[in-house]
């Protein structure tokens, strides 16, 4: 019979935060998605989660409000891992938000992840990684990195992984006004023959951009604006698909002091970078 410790009940899991630190598109797939070359890197920013076990097998969710329960990558992670499993067990979700929505920063996708690894020990299903991992990429391609744990080197669609140890660096984090939509950027992106694949010693001499900052500037100019404001302190770029935009600094200080002057319509934060999951060891 199953019984949950307060401490498992009351236990915060943390689901961090991304930079993509560099995105090339490289060609359209057969199967409609596109080819990608990237680098995933953590951030010590995190949205916090908790899980209270329900007998009854219902997943339900609180927080989060911006998003119904019905489309929630949390409530989707937990009922997929219900129907692969066939776990009778249900969960009340409750999710802290501080990862900005539509901000480029994976926090639905890393969100999910975490459900799909804390479930799996609170109902005590025994997945391997290596089988949360397929079952998160059913969910989106961001969410096996999160689950693996690891900064990573990526390719296909974003689930081919090699890990990275990268510098703990300091990053500013500059979100827009706008919630950004994944699919519109890339039925709106047009391969170009600068679009070519890269290596792993490239990356770290100092090669890679993210092609799609032309085609969001053009749909979001909010983005774009932001990208200028922020390029004007060092070498800016956009993550992801945006909203956000982001600016290696020397300090917290250092990304603090810019921060302040950030124009009014835009929220902000300084995190750093992170070589692991604060739950790769769960």
């Amino acid at each position: 019979m199953y019984e949950e410790t307060a401490a498992v009940r009351h236990r915060s899991w943390p689901a961090p935060a991304k930079l993509n630190l560099f995105l090339h598109v490289l060609g359209r797939r057969d199967d409609g998605y596109h080819e990608l070359q990237t680098v995933f890197q953590f951030l010590d920013y995190s949205d916090e989660l908790t899980f209270e076990t329900r007998k009854d097998g219902k997943v339900t969710r609180q927080g989060n409000d911006e998003i119904p329960a019905t489309d929630d990558l949390c409530v989707h992670a937990a009922r997929l891992l219900q129907n692969v499993t066939g776990a009778s067990l249900g969960s009340h979700i409750r999710v802290t938000k501080r990862i900005p929505i539509g901000g480029g920063l994976g926090g639905g996708s890393s969100d999910a992840a975490t459900t799909l690894i804390a479930l799996n020990r609170i109902w005590r299903l025994g997945l391997a990684t290596a089988e949360l991992m397929e079952l998160g990429l059913r969910l989106g391609a961001d969410v096996p990195v999160f689950i693996g744990g690891r900064t990573a080197w990526a390719e296909g669609v974003g689930e081919r992984l090699s890990p990275l140890m990268l510098a703990n660096q300091w990053y500013l984090v500059l979100v827009p006004p706008v919630s950004v939509s994944t699919a519109r950027i890339f039925a709106g992106y047009k391969l170009t023959p600068d679009s070519r694949p890269i290596t792993i010693r490239d990356f770290l001499a100092g090669m890679g951009r993210n092609d799609l900052e032309s085609v969001v500037g053009e749909i979001y100019p909010e983005i774009g604006s932001s990208l200028r404001w922020l390029g004007q302190y060092g070498a800016a770029r956009m993550t992801g698909t945006g909203s956000s935009v982001f600016l290696p600094v020397d300090s917290e200080e250092h990304g603090r002091r810019i921060l302040a002057k950030r124009p009014p319509e835009c929220r902000g934060f300084i995190a750093r970078g992170v070589n692991f999951h604060p739950l790769l060891e769960a």
